[in-house]
């Protein structure tokens, strides 16, 4: 069974909180050998669709109706549970999947003019997650920020914790949708509302490195 969830997230807009899938993946990722898939844009939601088709089991893909940039390329590696590395750092590591990795990539351009070197990476599958490449980025940068369009209870940065607490607990910050309904609105209104751009995703970081 391969399950597509469309109208994920805020960025459904105008049509409001009845259309907005804000709990999926904390409902998802908790059904016995299901696996989560976020893609991050449309060329690796094409090669999520394949990999799926490809693997055994319930296979869960998470994609909005929103267009939002094309950032990833055709020959990027795309690996059922296996994370990308968009951008090397050992200050902090900003950890997202879907939508927020776009975001993540435009807070770490904002954080180097601060000085800060951030570790972007993609965490396409929620699950099953990488657990290696997130411990390895605790390690290495002694901080975490997740990013997801989605609530923060149960959701994707619930799940980075839950390795990190196990393995290697460091600061952790999570910018989501902090515990409210979803809203009518132009996408990128509602995005700033939420609190979910780069800005946002930077000012977390700020925090999480006074806690390192």
């Amino acid at each position: 069974m391969k399950i597509g969830g469309s109208h994920s997230g805020i960025m459904v807009g105008p049509d409001g909180a009845t259309h907005q899938a804000l709990e999926d993946i904390a409902i998802m990722r908790c059904l016995p050998r299901m696996k989560v898939i976020v893609p991050c844009d449309l060329v690796e939601t094409k090669k999520a669709v394949v990999a799926s088709a490809c693997s055994d089991g319930p296979v869960y893909i998470r994609y909005g109706r929103e267009n939002i940039p094309v950032f990833t390329k055709d020959d990027a590696p795309f690996e059922i549970g296996k994370a990308n590395i968009l951008r090397d750092g050992n200050d902090v590591a900003i950890i997202s999947c879907g939508t927020m990795v776009y975001e993540s990539l435009m807070s770490a351009e904002i954080l180097e003019k601060k000085g800060i070197k951030a570790r972007v990476i993609n965490i396409h599958t929620v699950k099953p997650i990488d657990e290696k490449t997130i411990i390895t980025a605790a390690r290495e940068c002694g901080a975490v920020v997740t990013a997801e369009e989605h609530q923060i209870y149960g959701g994707f940065g619930s799940a980075v914790a839950e390795v990190l607490v196990k393995n290697y607990p460091v600061p952790v910050e999570m910018v989501g949708v902090a515990d409210r309904f979803g809203e009518s609105g132009e996408p990128m209104d509602l995005m700033n509302r939420f609190g979910l751009r780069d800005v946002n995703i930077a000012d977390a970081v700020l925090k999480v490195l006074r806690r390192k």
